[in-house]
């Protein structure tokens, strides 16, 4: 014969169980459907994210300018005087030359000067104006829908 005692405990649990299974319920709902909405967020993210990337990469391609990374340009060193015998050389003015750069005026007669160095993501696009003459030049500036400014050439 079973012992009342551990028959009165059984049908205790048992109780207690369903009426904890009763309060939890909706709460554990709440729970899945929190993990859903939160895994179609990352989805809906990590789509954004390679968007983002990809009207990135086309921006540069119309622009003509590298595709900015982190990673440090190898085999590139920075001088002033290049900066402004490259400006020169294109005929622009120093606002112009930012522009084309993604900088201000003022920055480029800083970095001309010596005062400054670029950052690593301006040197990938000053870099990639090497490679430029005056025409290509002129056009990206048409691009960036600016008047471009010629530079005077000195007599004597």
């Amino acid at each position: 014969m079973p012992n009342i005692a551990t028959v009165l405990r059984d049908e205790i649990r048992r109780l207690a169980k369903k009426e904890i299974k009763n309060v939890t319920g909706s709460t554990k709902q709440a729970v899945t459907q929190h993990r859903r909405d939160l895994a179609m967020l990352k989805r809906l993210v990590q789509v954004q994210q390679k968007e983002i990337r990809f009207l990135r990469a086309q921006e540069s391609k119309r622009l003509n300018q590298p595709t900015p990374t982190g990673e440090p340009l190898k085999g590139t060193r920075f001088s002033a005087r290049s900066v402004r015998a490259q400006r020169q050389r294109l005929g622009l003015s120093a606002e112009d030359f930012a522009r084309l750069v993604g900088v201000s005026g003022l920055t480029i007669y800083n970095w001309e000067h010596g005062k400054g160095r670029p950052r690593k993501e301006r040197l990938g696009a000053l870099f990639a104006l090497r490679h430029i003459g005056r025409r290509e030049a002129q056009k990206k500036l048409e691009h960036l829908k600016t008047p471009p400014r010629t530079r005077r050439k000195r007599k004597g």
